[in-house]
């Protein structure tokens, strides 16, 4: 699989922002088959940085009741797969330059 396939966005949140400037790590959605290597060469290859660790976490689909009205449908949300990127000491990720 190509970078642009295994990496689908990052993740821009209070705990992704907090994770970036407290332990240099940086948060993506990934793709649901690549693997720790993977996602590290990946991130090596867009951003030209040196990767130190890869912490990768799967949440699972949730199926579930939705009541409207009098009638129940059942719904599904479905799962991801992101990766938490730690970076070396010198290396850093900018998603918005100059903002």
């Amino acid at each position: 699989m190509d970078y642009t396939q295994i990496l689908l966005k990052p993740i821009i949140s209070e705990k992704g922002t907090f994770l970036k400037e407290e332990s240099n790590q940086v948060a993506f959605y990934v793709h649901k088959d690549a693997n720790k290597v993977e996602i590290k060469k990946a991130v090596e290859a867009a951003f030209d940085v040196t990767v130190k660790a890869v912490n990768v976490l799967k949440k699972k689909p949730l199926h579930k009741l939705v009541t409207r009205g009098r009638k129940r449908q059942a719904s599904r949300v479905a799962g991801y797969k992101k990766a938490y990127v730690t970076l070396a000491a010198d290396n850093k990720i900018e998603f918005f330059e100059g903002v």
